[in-house]
């Protein structure tokens, strides 16, 4: 069996917990303060098989810019990452720097995940797209697949 590493990357409250949860089932915020606070604080974890021949760890970093050695130390051993951006918001300052700090750990592959598209109608959509390839131009998620939720 093939075992990766994905992490998310992407600003705070752009649906990385709730992306992750989505996927496997598992709540990666676990500690009491980020129940309050309704953001990650610190790594959480989970697990997810891809099929038969590949078991995938997954590492959810938090988004805020307070927790970047979080994020850090999340980061440095990702197979590939989910970056993460609410369509009602766009590119922020924590997507900004969480892709310039993957770019300095050689992170060579990924995708883009576009959460909260049922708060957008698909003009607007189409134009974030064509803004995240502007923005994505010349890194390693140039050529990224993008996935979208949407449910309008």
């Amino acid at each position: 069996m093939k075992h990766v590493i994905i992490g998310t990357a992407g600003h705070v409250d752009h649906g990385k917990t709730a992306l992750i949860r989505a996927l496997t089932g598992t709540d990666t915020d676990r500690l009491k303060e980020e129940k309050e606070r309704g953001i990650s604080i610190d790594l959480g974890f989970a697990s997810l098989a891809i099929c038969d021949e590949i078991q995938a760890g997954i590492v959810d970093v938090p988004g805020h810019e307070r927790f970047l050695k979080n994020m850090l130390a999340g980061t440095g051993g990702i197979d590939l990452v989910m970056l993460t951006i609410a369509a009602d918001e766009g590119i922020m300052p924590q997507t900004r720097e969480h892709l310039a700090m993957l770019q300095l750990y050689g992170v060579r592959h990924g995708l883009v995940v576009i959460t909260k598209c049922d708060k957008v109608d698909l003009e607007w959509l189409d134009m974030l797209d064509e803004e995240i390839r502007d923005f994505l131009s010349g890194t390693f998620l140039e050529a990224a697949p993008f996935c979208h939720e949407y449910n309008q």
